[in-house]
């Protein structure tokens, strides 16, 4: 696929960015120096393998050209992300289960913990794993009213992991939390906003990447070293305690994936997505 570069208002052009990268565009406008990522694996930006390697990848290119800001959003309509690709863990390959954690991992320690300023657009529902990519962005934009948000693992019978509850915790009062994370809470817009969950609400997805414009041009009037630094050391605990546990992170998840009561109640979840198709 390609990159759209904004040289001048009005004034659009693309080069190719990568001819793997088809599940995410980047587009760039060279007056700001702010990057729209959007993820584009319709119809739910289901989170696989493949997509989590792009967004892996264009995160190291941001941090390389030394970004001035990047708005991560949807070309999804009604969602954002859907969360992790089920078909993922459902009868896994072993190697390529691996290489699907392990890639989840380092995205979000290059998001979590990236050196440019991240506002998360959504514009569509934002579940599980969603909501982790929207957690993970300084800044959230919300549109409303109708859609919604939240790590809502519990209610599929799984429990997300700690980095995904240190990045909730990170954003609300850990009561709120805790109790969001033990019964596997979605938000609506409107409650997302008054938990501080999302920091803004949009009236559309335009509107969102409007807002997304402003709070980075903020942003870029405060001495970039200080900005990083006060960002990173807020979230030094959280990315140390995963970078120093992925081995045993990566095990407890190919443990729990595999059990077969975990896989039977994957079983029974895809029959009743095909009972509603």
């Amino acid at each position: 696929s390609s990159v759209v570069i904004n040289l001048n208002p009005g004034v659009w052009c693309t080069r190719n960015f990568s001819s793997s990268e088809k599940f995410v565009d980047v587009s760039m406008n060279e007056k700001t120096g702010i990057s729209t990522v959007t993820m584009q694996r319709l119809p739910v930006n289901s989170l696989n393998l493949e997509l989590l390697q792009e967004l892996s990848n264009v995160f190291d290119s941001l941090e390389k050209d030394k970004c001035k800001g990047m708005i991560l959003t949807s070309a999804s309509p009604t969602v954002f992300s859907a969360g992790l690709d089920i078909l993922e863990m459902y009868k896994p390959k072993p190697d390529r289960l691996k290489d699907f954690w392990s890639t989840l991992q380092d995205t979000w320690i290059k998001l979590f913990g990236s050196s440019y300023a991240t506002v998360a657009a959504i514009n569509g529902h934002s579940p599980a794993g969603g909501c982790l990519l929207a957690l993970s962005c300084e800044y959230r934009i919300m549109v409303g009213p109708k859609y919604t948000i939240g790590l809502n693992e519990t209610q599929l019978g799984i429990v997300a992991p700690k980095w995904f509850q240190y990045s909730m915790e990170n954003v609300i009062p850990k009561r709120q939390a805790e109790l969001a994370l033990t019964m596997g809470r979605m938000f609506s817009t409107e409650e997302a906003y008054k938990v501080g969950l999302v920091d803004e609400v949009a009236t559309d997805k335009n509107d969102a990447l409007v807002k997304a414009e402003k709070f980075l041009s903020g942003m870029s009037k405060v001495p970039t070293m200080a900005r990083t630094l006060a960002k990173l050391s807020s979230r030094q605990e959280a990315l140390e305690w995963l970078k120093n546990n992925k081995e045993q992170d990566l095990k407890q998840f190919l443990g729990f994936v595999n059990l077969p009561a975990v896989q039977k109640g994957l079983d029974i979840y895809l029959e009743s997505l095909k009972k509603k198709k």
